[in-house]
């Protein structure tokens, strides 16, 4: 059996109150496709709620700290210059809770499957009507998982790439460090923005019924094997 996590990193371009002073005069930035992914959580909800299962996503604006990343990548131009002890308070308060919501459920999830498929769904700001799967190197399950959701999106009218053995980034990478790529099986998806702020080459709701519908007939599919 299959379990299926959904989560979204940049969900929101809130910024907590305690660092509202930081991005003073910045506001237009935080509010722009660089503070956050605009329709992602969104879409993530619709997938979560196709499933009934919860959805865990960023709380913060990810010029703030972002989720995604590890390392010096984790701080925008605003964020890096914070002294070493309150970005360790972030990294502490932000970043290692919101993994250990993802390693929680997938250890859960475990004890009662085979193996967890983890999509992670953002929204980018390049390339009009962009949709893009990703999925790390020698990952099978994910690959399959990938490969028969793709096909179902083409078969559907929309143009979608699928790439293999994509670049880990520090969530994911650190997650396959916990979770053997035989039972833990991430999923990147990447869907231009134009879809959600201009409604261009397919009206956002639209989009997001056909891609909700695919994943489940992947899903479906998937598990039946």
């Amino acid at each position: 059996m299959i379990s299926f996590l959904f989560s979204c990193e940049h969900a929101t371009c809130a910024i907590p109150e305690a660092y509202r002073q930081l991005f003073r005069g910045s506001e237009d930035l935080v509010t722009s496709p660089k503070g956050w992914d605009p329709g992602a959580l969104n879409l993530a909800q619709g997938f979560s709620m196709k499933f009934r299962t919860p959805l865990i996503h960023g709380d913060m604006t990810r010029l703030l700290i972002d989720l995604d990343e590890n390392g010096d990548e984790r701080w925008s131009q605003i964020s890096r210059n914070l002294p070493e002890a309150t970005q360790a308070k972030l990294i502490d308060r932000h970043e290692r809770t919101y993994r250990a919501q993802l390693q929680l459920r997938i250890s859960d999830d475990l004890i009662r499957n085979d193996w967890v498929a983890h999509l992670m769904t953002h929204t980018v700001d390049s390339e009009v009507g962009k949709i893009e799967l990703l999925t790390p190197p020698h990952c099978e399950n994910a690959e399959q998982f990938a490969g028969r959701w793709s096909s179902l999106i083409r078969q559907a009218g929309l143009e979608v790439s699928f790439r293999r053995a994509a670049p880990l980034n520090g969530l994911v990478n650190e997650l396959m460090q916990q979770f053997p790529p035989s039972q833990y099986a991430p999923v990147r998806l990447e869907v231009s923005q134009s879809f959600f702020l201009t409604g261009t080459p397919w009206r956002w709701e639209t989009l997001k019924r056909t891609l909700i519908t695919t994943l489940k007939s992947a899903a479906d599919a998937v598990q039946s094997n």
